[in-house]
């Protein structure tokens, strides 16, 4: 495993910087909607309607992954290379296992299908400043 961390000029220009910015912006949108969406379920639950235990997972699961995504974002904002290469495979993959695990039809309800989708957008526009080329070069490995 790879835990060489970059000095701070390394990941120290103003665009990689930018990026970093713009991508920890977009995690915590997500961590925020993430939020929303198990308020929603717990007012629902509160209110008298039907929530069932895979919602809750399911709207747990994204916010508990928000706070791991931008804990991962920070660090590789100050060179962690571990956590840079993690943040951008969960910037690129959580959008798609959202989508596809929330419709399989009959398991949810359109109300939370379409919560959940902002979410994954919201996570999934974070891979774009992730995947710039200031970040890229800033840890881009010596061959």
């Amino acid at each position: 495993m790879d835990t060489h961390t970059h000095s701070s000029s390394t990941t120290g220009t103003v665009a990689t910087r930018q990026a970093f910015g713009r991508a920890r912006a977009y995690v915590a949108v997500y961590g925020a909607l993430g939020a929303a969406v198990l308020a929603v379920v717990v007012v629902r639950a509160m209110t008298g309607h039907a929530v069932s235990s895979f919602m809750w997972g399911r709207s747990a699961g994204v916010l508990v992954s928000a706070a791991v995504a931008y804990w991962l974002t920070v660090a590789a904002a100050r060179g962690a290379r571990w956590a840079y290469v993690r943040v951008r495979i969960i910037a690129v993959v959580m959008p798609f296992a959202i989508v596809v695990i929330d419709v399989l039809p009959g398991t949810l309800p359109a109300w939370f299908i379409a919560l959940q989708a902002v979410c994954a957008v919201a996570v999934g526009a974070a891979a774009v400043p992730l995947n710039g080329a200031g970040p890229r070069a800033a840890f881009r490995t010596a061959r």
